[in-house]
């Protein structure tokens, strides 16, 4: 299917605007011509994402039993518990495929569910389903955020780490460092390991020990560290090597942990600026001169000497966001109709709430008026002969 090109010029004056049609049918180029004079023109290229790929036969794929690595075989995870260490002989076994991700990524059924889990097939290369997979076929983002007690695949943290430091991990601990083992040495072992793992998402740190064949690869993203983990798992680099990937232990270093404490920090001072408003986080950042001139000017509320706190001032911001999102609520038709209701005569206003259309039900309208009616209603004359104090008119 050829790309869609939409012509269209910047005086808004009458241009031809065409839609190429498939390769396939369309036999001879087409020319669209216009009468209007030439003026600068902006084409607007739009390329349709393409689906997932599968990523092998789906009549050769079989769901088979892991090896036995556990006592207790749970069919409903289709796992071994029991166990914390895997078979010696699988883990030294190469993986049967890779995946792929320029070529095996794309659009699936999970992408239209908010919340979906990546699939761990396709992370291994092995997802027969394609674009009907119910799982993301792509590579994780800073944006997909999960919860601290399952990975990026869904899966169940466990409290600690297996004795082997395999499988999914501990909720207990960030962790976002793999351990690479039995890496064929060479020369230019830490770029050839740089080369492989970039390919799973942005890499902070890469550190390897040339004499032993180990390595420590540091993503900046923790779900990127999990589906790493899972596509490099046996896999080869360039020496047809059978790699031992693990995650990595605790870093003595004290240098290391100050590091990740500074991350941590980071981090949270980024959620906590996309939960502040822009203007508030620009003047504590000293961005925004300007702004902090005004807010001392208008901080006084007309009292000499005084400066309202900050918290005084975030409660100013919040309250005028919820009203500018109330102004654009009661924008709509929907809503224009209930703020007219009141102009309508009682009896219409008492029809359209029986019909379901109104806010408020017919009983609710009813003691409305009713209180209306006794509210509006004249006090009763007093009993008795009534006197004009200093009144002026000779009747009294």
């Amino acid at each position: 299917m050829a790309d869609i090109v939409e012509t269209i010029t910047v005086d808004d004056e009458p241009v031809a605007t065409s839609t190429s049609l498939p390769e396939e049918a369309s036999p001879e180029p087409q020319t669209a011509l216009t009468t209007a004079p030439s003026k600068k023109v902006k084409k607007i290229i739009r390329k349709k994402r393409r689906p997932a790929r599968p990523q092998v036969d789906p009549a050769t794929f079989k769901s088979e039993k892991p090896p036995p690595t556990g006592t207790i075989f749970n069919i409903w995870y289709n796992k071994w518990s029991g166990g914390d260490r895997e078979d010696a002989y699988l883990s030294k076994t190469a993986a049967p495929s890779r995946c792929n991700v320029a070529r095996d990524s794309g659009f699936t059924k999970a992408d239209s569910t908010p919340g979906s889990y990546f699939c761990l097939f396709f992370a291994r290369g092995l997802c027969p389903n394609g674009q009907e997979c119910q799982y993301l076929h792509r590579l994780p983002g800073i944006h997909d955020i999960f919860n601290p007690n399952v990975d990026c695949f869904g899966r169940d943290k466990f409290s600690d780490y297996r004795d082997d430091m395999g499988g999914v991990g501990s909720f207990l601990r960030q962790n976002r460092t793999l351990y690479v083992g039995r890496i064929h040495v060479t020369d230019d072992i830490e770029e050839i390991v740089a080369r492989h793992f970039n390919e799973w998402g942005q890499v902070d740190r890469i550190r390897v020990l040339t004499a032993r064949g180990v390595g420590f690869v540091t993503y900046t993203n923790e779900a990127n560290a999990q589906f790493a983990k899972e596509a490099m798992a046996h896999q080869a680099l360039d020496h047809a090597e059978i790699l031992n990937v693990r995650w990595a232990t605790m870093d003595p270093n004290p240098q290391a942990q100050k590091r990740e404490a500074r991350r941590i920090e980071e981090q949270a001072a980024e959620a906590i600026r996309r939960a502040l408003p822009a203007d508030y986080v620009a003047e504590i950042e000293g961005r925004d001169p300007e702004q902090k001139k005004r807010r001392k000017i208008e901080g006084s509320f007309g009292l000499q000497g005084y400066e309202a706190p900050d918290d005084v001032w975030y409660a100013k911001e919040k309250a005028a966001l919820e009203a500018a999102a109330d102004g654009q609520l009661l924008d709509g038709p929907e809503e224009q109709k209930y703020i007219e209701a009141p102009a309508e005569s009682g009896a219409q206003a008492q029809g359209n709430a029986s019909g379901g259309n109104g806010i408020l039900s017919g009983s609710t309208l009813a003691a409305l008026k009713g209180y209306s009616a006794t509210t509006a209603k004249k006090p009763a004359p007093a009993v008795g002969p009534l006197v004009g104090y200093g009144s002026d008119d000779d009747s009294d």
